[in-house]
């Protein structure tokens, strides 16, 4: 994908609170050092207790987050998970399985930090968003 981010993923990741803020060139470059992956239905993408090692961001399909045999978010196209992976490779801290054919864009921690190493003013951003989301309570699906 070097280098040939399509226009519409780019765009995506533009609707990403993460990354709002930055520039098309920006988001392209980020674009470019990821990997779009798909995933079949019931397929795990991340297990409790991996070490993590990557952002994902939904592009088709959904996917459940699973904590201790509990559903506690369903995420569709333009939503993401693994942003705290970026920074440290700390087990994941839940399940995230495929609800049906899945295909997200992978950014691993070493291909982030080397896209952001000619762009550091992305940092602030991303910052932000984190910190947005570990002040927000935890949301809840009712069954």
């Amino acid at each position: 994908m070097a280098g040939s981010a399509r226009p519409d993923l780019v765009t995506m990741l533009g609707s990403v609170p993460l990354f709002s803020s930055l520039t098309t060139r920006q988001r392209k470059a980020i674009a470019d050092s990821g990997k779009e992956r798909s995933y079949a239905a019931g397929a795990s993408i991340v297990k409790l207790g991996d070490k993590g090692v990557g952002f994902y961001l939904v592009l088709e399909g959904k996917a459940a987050v699973r904590k201790e045999n509990r559903s506690i978010a369903s995420l569709g196209p333009g939503q993401f998970f693994g942003e705290m992976a970026l920074f440290d490779e700390q087990p994941r801290t839940a399940d995230v399985v495929a609800e049906g054919p899945t295909r997200c864009l992978v950014l691993s921690s070493w291909e982030f930090w080397g896209a952001l190493s000619k762009e550091p003013e992305v940092l602030r951003s991303l910052m932000q968003e984190m910190v947005r989301r570990l002040r927000a309570p935890v949301p809840t699906l009712t069954e």
